[in-house]
Formats: C-alpha cells, structure tokens, sequence
C-alpha cells in the first residue's frame, strides 16, 4: 500500500506482497488461458515465466483488471496473432471505452497497438478442448463473472453468489475465492464471509485472493479451518 508503513506492508514474508488479482490457467490440451490482465501483467509475465497466453477470459471491467491489455502486444508478437478476448457484455463495452484507441481505425498504427478480438460470453464456451463455464456472481451491485473450469472455480471480486449459481460449483477440486480483509465491505467478500462460502461450497482446497494489507499471510492462515489458506503471488496449483 502506497505510504503505509502496517507491518503487512514492513513484511520480510515473500508471501506479503502481492500484485494485482490474477490467474493463469494450463489447460490439459496445452492451452494458456489468463483472466484478468491488470497493470501488473507485463512484471508478472517476467517474473513467472510467462511465454504464451492463447486467450484471456475477463471477469468484470475495473481498472485493476483490465489496465494491462496494451501489454498483450507482445503476445501478438510472440504468438503472431490477435487476442481472443472474452467477457460480458458492460465488460467488453468497458474495454471499447478505456482502449478507444484500439478500435479507431483513424488511430496511427506505427506506434503498435495490441490486436484483439472480444468475443461476448453468453455462456459455457470453449478453449481447444476446455469447457469454460461462467459463474455468475456480484460485485456489489454490479453483475460480473467468475469462472468454472473443470474442477477449478475462480471467484474474485465477489461479495455475492445468487441462488441459481451456487449448484455451478458443486464437486470442486479447488476453489478461489475473494476475501478482502476482516471488516465488512459493500463490494467484497470479508475474511469470515469468504470462510462461510468456502465451509458451503466444500471445495477439496479453498484458497482466498484479492486480499488487501490488512491481512497478513501467515497470521491469517494460522487462524483459517483445515484446507483453507491464503493464495500469494506464484501460487502453483496442479488438478
């Protein structure tokens, strides 16, 4: 946190500094699928080793998720095509208005700008051989997505799960879920909300994200029930 001097932020635990919430998926049949691409995606794509994305999968259209996407350039040129980009509807108008310039066709093109495709997800689609299905979930008032795939369900940015979406994540392997901090918050899940979620769902593994500095890692997992934990930044997960 920018000025802050919380032990959090004084913390020598690698586990304690975080970028932005994101997640990169392998799929079984070699596809690398990233949702979310936030302002830190060029510095984790560095730091991770990340050397191909074959489509990015957006959530919802906030800055800290979306702010990266001129970064995916270099995907473009690595990959030598355009992006598939998908989301819903408010998300990919999000990503017209922020990134005006990629779609002006008046806009010079010497200067680079990512090639993208968005493609509108109306429901379960697929990735190669990948069903990807999509959660609906609230963030605050807003309706955005998480996302189902196999026995892996990825929930950020999440303060509430209606009815209808809660048989989606029956039988999960791994879930991750939002828990911004202890106290209440009208657009996210608290740490005690985010256990209740988790005890309901009954994943094999459960590991929290989008936690901001008022959680310190390992105080907070020594006080979470038996296989539930904080995810930090290179958390790799195999299924």
């Amino acid at each position: 946190m920018i000025g802050c001097d919380c032990e959090t932020c004084r913390s020598t635990d690698p586990r304690d500094k975080r970028w932005r919430a994101s997640v990169y998926v392998e799929t079984d049949d070699g596809q690398a699928v990233l949702v979310d691409a936030g302002p830190d995606i060029r510095a984790q794509s560095l730091a991770f080793g990340v050397r191909r994305v074959d489509a990015i999968v957006f959530t919802h259209g906030h800055a800290d998720h979306i702010l990266g996407l001129d970064d995916i350039r270099r995907f473009n040129v690595l990959q030598q095509r355009p992006m598939p980009c998908f989301g819903d509807a408010a998300t990919l108008s999000d990503l017209r208005r922020t990134f005006f310039y990629v779609f002006d066709p008046n806009t010079p093109r010497g200067g680079g700008l990512p090639q993208i495709e968005l493609f509108d997800v109306l429901g379960p689609f697929c990735l190669g051989h990948q069903e990807i299905t999509p959660i609906p979930i609230f963030h605050g008032q807003r309706p955005i997505l998480g996302l189902r795939i196999g026995s892996f369900a990825y929930l950020t940015d999440c303060s509430r799960i209606p009815d209808a979406s809660w048989e989606l994540l029956d039988g999960l392997d791994l879930l991750v879920v939002d828990a911004l901090r202890d106290t209440p918050h009208p657009t996210h899940f608290s740490l005690k909300e985010a256990i209740d979620v988790s005890a309901r769902i009954a994943a094999r593994r459960t590991c929290f994200t989008h936690m901001c500095h008022n959680l310190r890692h390992a105080d907070t997992c020594a006080r979470l029930p038996p296989g539930v934990e904080l995810a930090y930044d290179g958390l790799v997960v195999e299924l």
